[in-house]
């Protein structure tokens, strides 16, 4: 059965948004806000979206006048852009999956120690285990960069909600600071972490393992903060605007850009 439009005629069309709610998702299976994905399939849903605004457009120039520019502007009661919150998600994200990586137990856990075969100078061979240092450098150095990227970020933010939780990260990390030099890792003036390689691989491997691998110490706790971070910028972003006056999805978490492909 066909759908009919009569955009002359004076609807409320409040009832297409009854099914709406703001979700982070990186999929279509996430957008969770949209009741009926086939309507959005079929163009449907779109032609009645496009009618509905092409309307309140019309209507918004009549009455006030304003420029086509800003027209197209959205309103938000959010501190931050909605692009602004869905980096400092995706970089709560990043560095929550980098802590965790650490803190796996049993066979997988980067600080398992392995069979290690040494032969001295008499010919005499010995097997000792030891801990895989280069893997661990490779998985502290993510975690390094990944903390950098989200207090940046988070940092920089305007809502005041990110900057508490943006000190709190830090301060976490100043609480650790002698313990983090011991294996090569120094906390910077601005709260930043900086690793030293060579520091780091002669260090002992069990500090490491004390600070990255150990449920409540300083990994788990900047994980731990992470998730705090992903939470506050998932509720920043509802106060945040989901479309634009001229009918087009604003990129709340990315989801702007999958559902303008379909208008």
């Amino acid at each position: 059965m066909g759908i009919r439009i009569n955009v002359n005629a004076r609807q409320d069309y409040s009832y297409l948004f009854q099914s709406m709610t703001t979700s982070r998702g990186n999929s279509l299976g996430n957008l969770n806000f949209l009741s009926d994905y086939a309507s959005i399939k079929n163009g449907s849903y779109g032609k009645l979206m496009k009618a509905y605004y092409a309307k309140d457009a019309a209507d918004k120039a009549a009455s006030t006048g304003k420029d086509t520019e800003t027209k197209k502007k959205s309103i938000s009661t959010a501190a931050d852009s909605a692009k602004t919150l869905s980096e400092i998600e995706k970089a709560a994200d990043t560095m929550k999956e980098s802590a965790d990586s650490l803190l796996v137990k049993g066979s997988k856990s980067v600080f398992q120690k392995k069979n290690v075969k040494t032969t001295d100078e008499t010919g005499k061979t010995t097997i000792s285990e030891e801990y895989d240092t280069d893997a661990i450098y490779k998985a502290v150095s993510g975690f390094v960069t990944d903390y950098n990227d989200l207090l940046s970020k988070t940092s920089a933010a305007s809502s005041k909600n990110l900057q508490s939780k943006a000190d709190t990260l830090a301060a976490v990390t100043s609480a650790n600071a002698k313990l983090l030099s011991r294996v090569g890792i120094t906390v910077n003036s601005d709260s930043s972490l900086s690793l030293d390689e060579e520091a780091f691989k002669k260090s002992d491997m069990g500090t490491v393992k004390n600070l990255f691998g150990t449920t409540g110490a300083y990994g788990y706790k900047v994980s731990a903060q992470a998730s705090m971070i992903d939470y506050t910028a998932a509720k920043e972003s509802t106060r945040s605007n989901t479309y634009t006056a001229n009918g087009t999805y604003s990129n709340v978490y990315s989801a702007g850009n999958i559902l303008n492909s379909f208008f």
